[in-house]
């Protein structure tokens, strides 16, 4: 922009005006002692009368201007100070014009270039580096949420929406022990729920008493194990090598986690429509993708399920009898479809699912497979149904109040507009009708005329139309 503008006041002055300064600046002074050195020869018209310093701060201009010469001409010093040189010249208007277009594009070029910074915070890690009597043995880990895992695992839990991992080792601070432990942090609770069904081993202890558990559930295992959920978040801990209990430090590790609210924390409905009457509640298994399914015991085959389709699956084992499970699809249509895939692949394999019974209500599949009775299989299935839950006094999501706020800003603001708008049409028509007509009385005229506007005359009689100018017609 400068250079554009140089260029411009070179072509209108009609001499080259950019010169070096070889002098040096006093910075509590607006003049300056030295010698100017022009790239061209410069005319006998053009006199130097003083030389105006600019102040600069990290490369912005901030001009001292002054009308008291005609032509002005930007120096830039080699300490980095900017100068202006003060120029006689005959083309008067000229300069003016250049000075103005100068002011306005260097103020322009300011507005233009102003950026907005984002700041956005990374999220604290998934474990910290100490917890109760623990210290992570690597006190500077290179990366600390970078734990990924392999086979099985990984495919399971990429299944589930898994956002990140890490794994530490910690060692007791006083004494003997080694805790090893693994956290995942998915997307939704839902995925944290699936994670927790398969990687808590088979024959684990469920742990339901508030006093005994950490989080929202945990699992304990025979050689010394736990996983247990807390929001989002599902941690593994290896604590055969612990050497002592360390249930009251999991706590503490527990508060550390991240926590997650709205509709990610929500947990889902399909688990809930489980039968408590004979549940065994370690075998209760949450799936949300086919390999997973497969992994924690489906009867099914995973791609028949319809998981691509946004499905759920849930299976527990009952007491003395078999094995239920319940299929949550969208959408009514999608459940009839794949329900009658279900069916057929049951009658196909017979006698060695056991007793099957099969029901849809809308978009949930029931079916009983296992050494089930007919009459207990039935009972089972048609005493499950979806069922409306309506709360009055649950808060809701930042994202209801939000729309709420839009719609009501919305609505008033169409209210005011209206209001407006009647108010408008009140005002003109007063204006137009009494306004009007208060005039034509000031004027000395009738408020209405009726002969101004045009009438059908239906009683076949012919009349004169009287002006304004005309008296009334005389009788005779």
């Amino acid at each position: 922009m400068i250079s554009l503008i140089g260029s411009l006041a070179s072509t209108l002055c009609k001499d080259s005006l950019w010169a070096e300064s070889t002098g040096r600046s006093d910075r509590n002074k607006d003049e300056i002692q030295g010698s100017l050195r022009y790239g061209g020869k410069a005319p006998p018209s053009v006199k130097m009368t003083r030389v105006v310093v600019l102040r600069s701060r990290g490369g912005d201009f901030h001009p001292w201007i002054g009308f008291q010469g005609l032509c002005w001409c930007y120096l830039t010093h080699s300490k980095g100070g900017c100068f202006m040189v003060d120029i006689y010249i005959k083309l008067k208007v000229a300069a003016r014009l250049v000075l103005v277009l100068a002011v306005a594009g260097m103020t322009a070029q300011a507005g233009g270039q102003t950026k907005t910074t984002m700041l956005v915070e990374p999220p604290a890690p998934l474990l910290p580096l100490s917890f109760g009597a623990w210290q992570a043995e690597d006190a500077a880990p290179s990366c600390r949420d970078c734990f990924e895992p392999e086979g099985q695992v990984a495919d399971v839990l990429k299944e589930d929406g898994l956002h990140r991992g890490a794994r530490m080792i910690y060692r007791r601070q006083k004494g003997a022990g080694t805790l090893e432990v693994t956290a995942f942090q998915f997307v939704d609770a839902t995925g944290a729920l699936s994670a927790f069904s398969f990687l808590r081993e088979p024959g684990s202890r469920i742990v339901s008493s508030p006093a005994g558990k950490i989080g929202s559930e945990l699992a304990v295992a025979d050689r010394g194990d736990y996983v247990f959920r807390s929001g989002t978040t599902v941690v593994v801990a290896d604590a055969s090598k612990a050497g002592a209990s360390v249930v009251s430090d999991l706590r503490r590790l527990e508060t550390t986690l991240p926590k997650i609210g709205g509709p990610q924390a929500q947990m889902p409905m399909l688990p809930t429509l489980l039968p408590q009457k004979g549940l065994e509640a370690d075998t209760v298994r949450y799936a949300l993708g086919p390999v997973g399914y497969q992994a924690m015991g489906g009867v099914l085959p995973g791609a028949m399920v319809g998981f691509d389709k946004s499905a759920e699956a849930v299976m527990a084992k009952y007491a003395g009898r078999g094995l239920l499970t319940l299929l949550l699809y969208p959408t009514p249509q999608i459940a009839g479809s794949h329900g009658r895939a279900i069916e057929s692949e049951m009658n196909r394999q017979g006698a060695s699912a056991g007793t099957v019974k099969l029901r849809r209500e809308g978009p949930l599949v029931l079916m009983t497979t296992g050494s089930w009775s007919p009459a207990a299989a039935k009972q089972m299935v048609e005493g499950i149904h979806l069922r409306d839950q309506l709360t009055w006094n649950k808060a809701m999501p930042l994202e209801f109040h939000s729309e709420v706020r839009k719609t009501f800003s919305l609505l008033s603001s169409i209210a005011i507009l209206s209001g407006l708008l009647m108010l408008a049409a009140v005002v003109l028509g007063f204006f137009f009708g009494f306004g009007r007509a208060a005039i034509r009385v000031m004027q000395g005229k009738p408020a209405a005329t009726e002969p101004e506007f045009l009438r059908i005359d239906l009683s076949g009689q012919s009349k004169k139309i009287h002006l304004e100018s005309q008296g009334p017609e005389s009788g005779g």
